[in-house]
């Protein structure tokens, strides 16, 4: 699941982060509210975190643009006031859920997929792209059949690639959805990943790995020949 986090307050954006890519989210976080809003407005976001109270536009300001552009993404809010106006309000706004600060990350992830799974259902659960299925919940990765044992970051690094085959993905944006935490650009660690990770989804005698490289770019998951 990728996830937008919008919250000022960077150690709770923070530990929020972590705890998501622990459950094996991909995570986006910004603290100012105009630079969320263009994120959520232009990005492909499988659900929103949104803090009420921030800097630029707020939390309810955002939410409410986007739905009257039908942007249908599902959004928990978060704040620190309990005001019972201020919840009906969000909520009549269209958010789908709300969460109140202090808060345990493990509630969240629990909301996060109730949310996800009323809105758009069983689609959320199961990516299948080149012969792949994963599944969203019980994290199995099956390949003509065969179960393929993955660790955690390379289930979220083929999570990431599976969600848009064809998209190019640079070795900096792969570190930051999958890795979470800032890395030497010059680190080859993505590339080991990605290594590890093509040999364990390979079929047997297989000439070209679903994972393929753009030179000097990045990665991307080979998008099936229209037929």
């Amino acid at each position: 699941m990728n996830v937008l986090v919008v919250e000022d307050d960077r150690k709770i954006a923070d530990v929020v982060r972590k705890g998501l890519q622990e459950e094996g989210f991909a995570v986006s976080v910004c603290r100012n509210g105009d630079e969320g809003y263009l994120m959520a407005r232009h990005g492909e976001f499988d659900a929103l975190v949104l803090d009420i109270m921030l800097p630029g536009r707020d939390g309810l300001s955002i939410l409410r643009n986007l739905r009257e552009q039908k942007n249908t993404v599902p959004v928990i809010l978060v704040t620190a006031r309990s005001e019972l106006n201020e919840r009906l309000e969000g909520l009549n706004l269209g958010a789908d859920d709300y969460l109140a600060k202090p808060f345990f990350v493990e509630e969240l992830v629990a909301r996060l997929h109730a949310v996800t799974r009323r809105v758009k259902g069983d689609q959320l659960t199961q990516i299948s792209s080149g012969g792949m299925r994963i599944n969203l919940i019980t994290r199995e990765v099956q390949r003509e059949e065969a179960t393929i044992e993955l660790t955690a970051r390379e289930f979220t690094l083929l999570e990431l690639l599976m969600r848009s085959p064809g998209r190019v993905y640079t070795r900096t944006q792969i570190l930051d959805h999958v890795w979470g935490y800032d890395f030497d650009p010059q680190t080859n660690v993505v590339d080991v990943c990605v290594r590890r990770l093509r040999n364990k989804i390979a079929l047997p005698g297989e000439n070209e790995s679903l994972i393929e490289a753009v030179r000097g770019v990045g990665y991307r998951f080979r998008k099936a020949e229209s037929k």
